[in-house]
């Protein structure tokens, strides 16, 4: 595939490259964006609306339920295994937040496949 074929593909706006060094890190990029849209709707499901904010608070109260109240440190791997609902962004930000590695399993495994 050539290095331009995507150029008119992108939206107006969007950038044909990207400053690497905009960001330290993806926590960093979700704490701007929280920010920034705080106000405005991220996820949506079954009738219920979260906005960046309460994604931000959310997931901040769960970084530092992993923090004060396991036996978790940075560098370790939690398993997140739920369907696609508003708990889930809560649970992987708040485990990058903690530092944590996310390990995501998929919630129809069999006990099998979970070993």
């Amino acid at each position: 595939m050539q290095p331009d074929f995507w150029n008119d593909k992108r939206p107006a706006g969007v950038p044909v490259d990207i400053d690497l060094g905009a960001y330290k890190s993806v926590i960093e990029v979700f704490e701007r964006s929280c920010k920034k849209f705080a106000d405005r709707p991220v996820f949506s499901n079954m009738g219920v609306t979260l906005t960046y904010a309460e994604l931000e608070r959310y997931s901040a109260a769960f970084a530092g339920y992993l923090q004060s109240s396991t036996d978790l440190v940075p560098g370790d791997r939690i398993a997140v295994q739920m369907p696609n609902v508003l708990h889930y962004p809560i649970a992987v930000f708040g485990a990058l937040r903690a530092g944590l590695i996310v390990v995501n399993t998929n919630p129809l495994y069999t006990t099998r496949e979970m070993r």
